[in-house]
């Protein structure tokens, strides 16, 4: 009778969470909505300093889309993937999932790559002008976010390979996924900012 009561409670009490709405999954959108109006606060000093400025942004010229727009379907192709993933497991498909899951992050080693290539391509630094401190702080900010991401993304692969989740269990997926989506909308309004509105005014 104890054993009994005993595997009943251990039924009821899970080790993992299970389903989408854990207490972490409301944590990360306590993490989303306190970095969304970090980045907001960004967003609206570039935009602000830059309406107040004399000389028209960037100082370089107008900024070369190609590169940027290259970079930003390669960050929006890895959301797919790691969404992907987190349905594949959902169906018991976990190799699948896996093989998802680390494409979505080899994209995301590529988009740092060659933002930091376009980093060493600018003719200024961080601390040469307005422009170019709010330009590395914004984008800077947000390749920490990515860099955070990705190493997220690697722990929840190896937990996919390991066999951690399965069509209960796999809420850890869905908030590092979450973060991840986070991270891509994010940067949507950096391009935009960045790259799209010098051509409007």
């Amino acid at each position: 009778m104890a054993e009994v009561m005993a595997e009943e409670e251990h039924i009821a009490l899970p080790s993992g969470s299970a389903g989408k709405r854990s207490g972490g999954w409301w944590g990360m959108l306590a993490v989303i909505a306190t970095e969304g109006a970090l980045f907001a606060y960004l967003i609206f000093s570039y935009l602000y300093l830059s309406a107040m400025s004399p000389v028209h942004w960037p100082p370089e010229g107008q900024p070369k889309l190609g590169l940027a727009g290259l970079n930003t379907g390669i960050l929006l192709s890895s959301s797919v993937f790691v969404w992907l993933g987190e349905r594949l497991v959902r169906k018991a498909r976990p190799r699948v999932a896996a093989a998802s899951l680390g494409f979505g992050i080899v994209l995301g080693v590529v988009f740092v790559g060659i933002q930091v290539q376009e980093w060493r391509n600018h003719p200024y630094g961080p601390t040469t002008h307005l422009y170019g401190s709010l330009y590395f702080t914004i984008t800077g900010f947000h390749m920490v976010h990515v860099v955070i991401g990705l190493l997220a993304l690697m722990v929840l692969l190896v937990w996919v390979l390991l066999g951690y989740f399965d069509a209960r269990r796999y809420a850890a997926l869905t908030i590092g996924g979450l973060y991840w989506h986070f991270v891509d909308v994010v940067w949507l309004f950096i391009f935009t900012t960045l790259y799209v509105s010098p051509y409007w005014s």
